[in-house]
């Protein structure tokens, strides 16, 4: 049985052993609750429960493949306010993926805590590392270990039933058996090892993969290099080196290793091939950084997040410094901090007049300095709510520079007045503050800015006067040291598209609230799309959204608004649309913006694509195939099998919004088959994103969600793909995923870039 529990990369260290033994520590939630718990590693090496040691009940259990990263110390707010209490090589804390709670454990000693750390990380290093076969095999013992009850390492029918019903599969018994008896070689009643692995193969059998793979295999046994060859060029529509390609997949994803040799692809290669990152709807060239990045700032599209230091709602939610390293950590490029006044003359983040948490400025830049570049080198913008009194201003700037020292961006890259803003190239590694100035950018690289504007030929008096009183009043309420901090983005108040455009600033940036937007993209679209051909604009959810809930980014997108700010903490399509557009272009948190929202002078306006010269709408045509071990509804009553259904939206300009669903199939989560084609057209296709998402259907109440998948339509390859789902968080869900054909259909006409 141990080839089917523990992964064969896994060297078993003392460590492990040591860990599979088990161990006391304190599970701490805050500085009151702090309880022992018994951790013991599973026999799998990939499954670690734990249980109270007052009832000896289990209290949970989590996947090695859930778990992100361990910190050592009191890197956690929890440990950190225990610093007196527990010495910190005693501490450490478990990230998990996507949005659930940090682990906060305290090891009796420090040996026992450094066992912890170091095991866990050899861990994390497989499951990261393992290919698409191991991430299924590595599946099928995380559900032998469920459905074992008696831990005896084999299953009886019975159990192999229960197991059915948990892997979302509703069998006919009589042929549940049947697999089942054909699967017991040993002829012992029980499934053990490879005879569970056997029927597991029987019961995946892909009938429309072997289809496929049967049109192009003369034989019907292999796919030579040739056979291959045209499958990729036919169905795949890959023209470039496909012989290597070919070689390549052969190479990769080819099990038998006489096989390998004659260069041949067998059924079971051919599908470990479908299920690859190469044979995924995602271009894989898109997720390397593939973009020209040394355009001006305004002609990306900034991956933004509002009041990030929240990791709930509005009004009681709790701040933390998490919510930076979250979301961080996920490419966001522009963070906001709100600073008020706090005690002993330290500034603090907190969402002000309500009853959220606080935390101290200082971590927050400290978290800043530590985490900005560990995910991208391109820069971070700090959106400064500034409301602290003129002393603490002082202490802002002071903490600003000295934690974040030459990452902070204080002087022009150049020493001229700039005409555009600079590249994300040109900025790499450097922190922006975004935030109230006295005075103007040109001012500063005169002397200091005493002086008063300059009134040239275009500015009359009035307007000259209005600038001289703005900036008295800046000087009354902000403070030098924290104005200086201000170079690119400088916050001024939109006074309309023709005021910005006479004064033509690019360093300055207007923040508008959703609904202050969404007017603009109604009466004024064009001029909105030319202004932010040259200037940032930063859009921020309504003070309306007290659940921390979000508008939708892309009527923002649709007009060129880069800063659209949204609440990472809130789960949902808004936030599905933000990670489907920004999963291209290396994870960056800058995607380049299309030719026609570059252009100062450009004709286009979202609400009227046709007034535009584009050549036509795109024909996107996708047949949804099959469904593979679709996960359960979280929280759906035990046994309860769903019936899924597919719904493909297009998210775009407002004459491409649309959505299509297919019929669902009644009591199969397991190998669901729809064949089904939608059809959608694309105007503006370069704007648009495309979101598959899985529902179980209930003709009772709403439809409960069972996972999604969204991207770019620029980064879809066409030919037969599978679309790995990814769960309400957006996090992975190996193995599930759907099986589609993809059909590009572009008008007549000189190709467009």
């Amino acid at each position: 049985m141990a080839s089917l529990l523990c992964n064969a990369r896994i060297q078993l260290t003392d460590t492990l052993e040591q860990m599979q033994q088990g161990t006391l520590m304190r599970k701490v939630k805050s500085k009151s609750w702090k309880k022992q718990r018994y951790f013991k590693l599973q026999d799998d090496c990939m499954t670690i429960w734990y249980q109270s040691k007052r009832t000896g009940k289990t209290e949970s259990a989590f996947s090695i493949s859930d778990v992100e990263t361990v910190r050592e110390g009191h890197q956690s707010e929890v440990l950190q306010s225990l610093a007196e209490e527990f010495p910190p090589e005693r501490c450490f804390t478990i990230v998990f993926y996507g949005r659930r709670g940090n682990l906060d454990l305290i090891a009796g000693s420090a040996e026992e805590a450094q066992c912890w750390v170091q095991g866990l990380r050899q861990l994390i290093e497989v499951a990261t590392s393992m290919d698409q076969r191991e991430k299924i095999d590595q599946w099928i013992r995380d559900w032998f270990q469920k459905a074992d009850k008696n831990k005896d390492g084999r299953m009886n029918f019975k159990e192999v039933q229960r197991l059915l019903k948990m892997m979302n599969v509703d069998m006919n018994e009589d042929h549940a058996l049947r697999l089942f008896q054909d699967a017991d070689k040993s002829e012992s009643g029980t499934l053990e090892g490879e005879e569970f692995v056997l029927f597991y193969k029987a019961l995946t059998q892909r009938e429309e993969v072997l289809s496929l793979f049967q049109d192009f295999s003369e034989d019907g046994k292999k796919l030579t290099l040739l056979e291959l060859v045209d499958f990729l060029q036919q169905e795949q529509l890959e023209n470039e080196g496909t012989e290597e390609l070919a070689m390549e997949l052969i190479d990769k994803y080819e099990p038998s290793e006489t096989a390998r040799a004659r260069h041949v692809l067998s059924a079971d290669g051919f599908l470990m091939y479908l299920c690859s990152p190469e044979g995924s709807i995602f271009n894989p060239r898109h997720q390397a950084l593939w973009q020209d990045m040394s355009q001006p700032l305004c002609h990306y599209f900034i991956s933004s997040s509002h009041n990030t230091y929240l990791i709930e709602d509005q009004i009681r939610g709790q701040s933390s410094i998490e919510g930076y390293i979250r979301a961080l950590k996920r490419g966001c490029r522009c963070l906001e901090v709100d600073c008020w006044d706090g005690p002993n003359g330290e500034p603090m983040v907190y969402h002000g007049h309500t009853f959220t948490s606080k935390i101290p400025f200082r971590e927050v830049v400290s978290t800043l300095g530590k985490y900005a570049f560990k995910t991208s080198d391109y820069p971070v913008i700090l959106s400064l709510e500034n409301h602290c009194s003129m002393e603490q201003q002082e202490v802002l700037a002071q903490q600003l520079k000295d934690i974040l020292g030459e990452h902070l961006l204080t002087t022009i890259t150049d020493g001229r007045v700039p005409t555009q803003l600079p590249s994300p190239e040109e900025l790499k590694h450097k922190i922006l503050l975004k935030g109230k100035k006295i005075g103007r950018l040109e001012d500063t690289l005169d002397g200091p800015g005493d002086e008063a504007p300059d009134v040239s030929d275009d500015d009359n008096g009035a307007e000259a006067e209005e600038e001289r009183r703005r900036m008295k009043k800046d000087k009354e309420s902000l403070a030098q040291a924290l104005s200086d901090c201000v170079v690119y983005c400088k916050n001024v108040s939109f006074r309309g598209f023709q005021e910005a455009r006479s004064h033509s600033r690019p360093f300055e940036i207007s923040s508008l609230s959703e609904a202050k937007a969404r007017k603009l993209i109604r009466d004024a679209g064009n001029e909105f799309v030319r202004h932010n051909a040259w200037q940032l604009t930063r859009i921020y959810p309504s003070g309306l959204r007290t659940d921390s809930s979000n508008y939708s980014p892309q009527e923002m997108w649709n007009v060129g608004c880069q800063i659209v700010a949204l609440n990472f903490q809130t789960a949902g399509t808004e936030m599905d649309l933000c990670d489907g557009l920004f999963s291209q272009n290396g994870r960056c948190g800058y995607v380049l913006k299309p030719p026609f929202m570059r252009d100062k002078e450009t004709l286009f306006n979202p609400s009227d694509p046709d007034r535009w010269e584009g050549p036509g709408p795109t024909t996107l045509t996708i047949q949804v195939i099959s469904g593979q071990q679709l996960p359960k509804v979280a929280n759906s009553k035990d046994g309860a099998i769903i019936d899924p259904l597919v719904r493909v939206e297009i998210h775009g300009v407002p004459a491409d919004q649309a959505h299509q669903e297919t019929k669902y199939i009644e009591n199969n989560g397991f190998n669901p088959h729809w064949d089904e084609t939608l059809q959608f057209q694309l105007h503006v296709p370069e704007l648009a994103l495309v979101r598959f998402v899985v529902e179980d259907y209930d003709k009772t109440s709403r439809n409960d969600f069972v996972g999604q998948f969204t991207l770019a339509f620029a980064n879809i390859k066409p030919g037969y793909r599978h679309i790995h789902l990814l769960s309400k968080d957006g996090t992975s869900i190996p193995p599930s995923s759907l099986f589609v054909h993809i059909r590009i259909t572009q008008p007549p006409g000189p190709e467009k870039d």
